[in-house]
């Protein structure tokens, strides 16, 4: 069994960043600028956002992390938005998500710019991905993807799972499975006797956001298997993932741990596309 060791293979992309991004003052006069506006005091979004900021100063990308109030309106917020997009010193935009219950995360992610929308949520860079047109990728997807790659697993021929259905990850990762040649099965909580689709796959994704919902009994022995939860183990607290990791490692050929997996992959995609938004910007 191999544990797919996201720390080690996200360090070498951000390095390979760094190492870009130290050229281009010379060039451009100035290193990516990232902002980051994050509304309210959630405190896993206290976490994310630190440690995108983290994830800047480690590639020598500039860092703006804006804080609104909990109780910023939707207008104010979407002003806040039109600013940045006005503005030519800043190349990426980030909202954290979740927002309070009174904005509109849609309304938001149409608002920011997409040659500026880092996390590929935006609908035309959505749009993009589906008709294979010029797009800037969603990071959580790209992330796996560079995983597989790392570890040696070609979907090309495989029979793909992917238990989740968002617009954030399980649609995307679908579809870049599906163009890297995989034979690709979308299910999710609601599916009936999901186990007996879910063995039936070399690769399994997971994103249902749901403690420990993948056994042993799901997995076919050999599997590679990506955990995208990020959860609170009901029984003792701790972090842990969508699958339990302790019976179904045995049964895989390969697996990423939680924490330590999919999540440090997301925010070293999310420095290369800042830096790819820094470039197109100057094509």
């Amino acid at each position: 069994m191999i544990l797919i060791d996201g720390k080690q293979i996200s360090a070498s992309l951000k390095e390979s960043i760094r190492e870009q991004v130290a050229l281009l003052p010379e060039k451009y006069g100035r290193v990516p600028h990232l902002v980051v506006v994050r509304v309210g005091e959630d405190p896993a979004s206290v976490v994310y956002v630190r440690n995108k900021a983290k994830a800047c100063e480690a590639c020598g990308i500039r860092n703006t992390t804006i804080v609104l109030p909990e109780e910023t309106s939707e207008s104010a917020l979407l002003e806040k938005i039109y600013a940045l997009n006005a503005d030519d010193s800043v190349d990426g935009i980030l909202v954290q998500l979740p927002l309070p219950g009174h904005i509109s995360e849609a309304k938001v992610i149409e608002t920011i710019a997409r040659e500026k929308d880092v996390d590929g949520f935006h609908p035309l860079n959505v749009a993009g991905l589906w008709q294979k047109t010029p797009h800037m990728a969603p990071c959580t997807p790209s992330g796996i993807m560079k995983l597989l790659e790392a570890v040696g697993v070609d979907p090309k021929g495989k029979r793909a799972v992917v238990i989740g259905r968002s617009n954030i990850v399980g649609l995307p990762v679908a579809k870049m499975l599906l163009d890297a040649n995989a034979t690709v099965t979308t299910c999710h909580t609601r599916t009936v006797d999901m186990p007996s689709v879910t063995r039936e796959a070399d690769i399994l994704v997971v994103a249902a956001g749901r403690p420990k919902m993948v056994t042993a009994d799901m997995v076919k022995e050999g599997a590679v298997v990506i955990d995208v939860g990020m959860d609170r183990d009901p029984e003792t607290g701790k972090l842990c993932g969508d699958v339990d990791f302790d019976a179904v490692a045995p049964k895989t050929m390969a697996i990423t741990p939680v924490p330590g997996g999919v999540g440090p992959m997301t925010i070293a995609c999310l420095m290369e596309n800042t830096l790819k938004c820094f470039l197109s910007l100057r094509a």
